[in-house]
């Protein structure tokens, strides 16, 4: 009988002393709008997650999804796959609002409830979800108390 197998891998190119360390929104969105690019950033939505390690450390920021102009599809699966695989403890998501809008809306809301109910069954941790938009502001769920 055969079987595909499997292998994962993470090849760690920065020294861990060298993440960038979270300890604020603001220090999420800017690292976030620093990388996100420019030219799309009012063109369609992009959904990111940042993953980071038990000392809030920065080990990977990963793109899941573009959408439209409205809208971009999270798949969780995928998501927590990409998580476990680089051993991630903590997670921020974001994505960018390219109408300016710093509200977040419904699907905003339940898409975050949704992940964060699965990375507590995963002990993965939620800091928060971060909206961009391309004059540089941010909306924060965590600040807004909303995590």
């Amino acid at each position: 009988m055969k079987v595909n197998e499997i292998k994962v891998s993470y090849k760690q190119r920065i020294p861990a002393k060298e993440w960038p360390k979270i300890e604020h929104s603001r220090e999420a969105a800017t690292l976030l709008h620093q990388t996100w690019d420019r030219d799309t950033i009012a063109l369609y939505e992009t959904f990111k997650v940042v993953i980071l390690n038990n000392g809030n450390r920065v080990k990977a920021i990963m793109e899941l999804s573009h959408g439209g102009m409205t809208g971009a599809i999270v798949d969780v699966r995928l998501l927590f796959g990409i998580v476990l695989k680089v051993a991630g403890t903590a997670i921020i998501l974001a994505h960018n609002h390219p109408s300016g809008t710093l509200n977040p809306s419904q699907a905003d809301r339940q898409i975050t409830e949704k992940i964060r109910k699965a990375g507590a069954i995963l002990d993965i941790r939620l800091l928060d979800h971060i909206l961009l938009v391309p004059d540089g502001s941010h909306y924060s769920f965590a600040d807004e108390g909303i995590l």
